[in-house]
């Protein structure tokens, strides 16, 4: 028997100071038995600095042919795809390839700067895919975030995404290591 995603509710309240955009959501995360704490907390991350976009959570790990998060067009054409993680030179290629706009999330530390090194040269051609790291310093504090319902804060300034609930507050910094964040 199949194990089950765990459905997370997040009421955010989010403020975006870099491109002035401010608005509450009520979300709900699937988070697939293979999916720990801190990659459910990047997807939320992820979702902040697009949420203007009226970005999407998918099925995500469940689902091999569906971005994290993405927006999709009337016409079912992919606007954004949004991954997460280091996906090999072919996943790019692929979602390159589907999608108008293309983001990759990466939280690996060095992992991901060495990773981004073995690949640039062949990435360098998508013009519309972006590639956006984030420098986790506390993994168990930002974890520690992760309940199945959740009351947080983001605001995002220049490269640091603050996070909080009642009682705890954290910075999460992030580097645009190709291409930006403009929407």
């Amino acid at each position: 028997m199949a194990l089950k995603s765990t459905i997370y509710k997040v009421r955010l309240t989010l403020s975006n100071l870099n491109i002035h955009h401010y608005s509450d959501y009520s979300l709900t995360i699937a988070k697939h038995p293979s999916e720990n704490d801190l990659r459910m907390m990047i997807r939320l991350l992820a979702f902040s600095l697009s949420a203007q976009e009226d970005v999407q959570f998918t099925k995500g790990l469940s689902a091999d042919n569906e971005a994290d998060l993405w927006k999709i067009n009337h016409d079912g054409s992919i606007e954004h795809w949004i991954e997460l993680g280091l996906p090999d030179e072919r996943r790019i290629r692929q979602i390159c390839s589907k999608a108008k706009k293309v983001t990759i999330y990466t939280y690996h530390g060095n992992q991901a700067l060495l990773w981004f090194d073995s690949i640039e040269n062949k990435v360098n051609r998508f013009d519309h895919l972006n590639i956006i790291h984030f420098k986790v310093n506390d993994v168990q504090s930002l974890e520690a975030f992760a309940e199945k319902g959740m009351n947080l804060n983001i605001s995002i300034e220049d490269s640091e995404i603050w996070i909080s609930n009642e009682t705890e507050r954290m910075c999460v910094e992030f580097k645009i290591v190709k291409g930006s964040l403009n929407i």
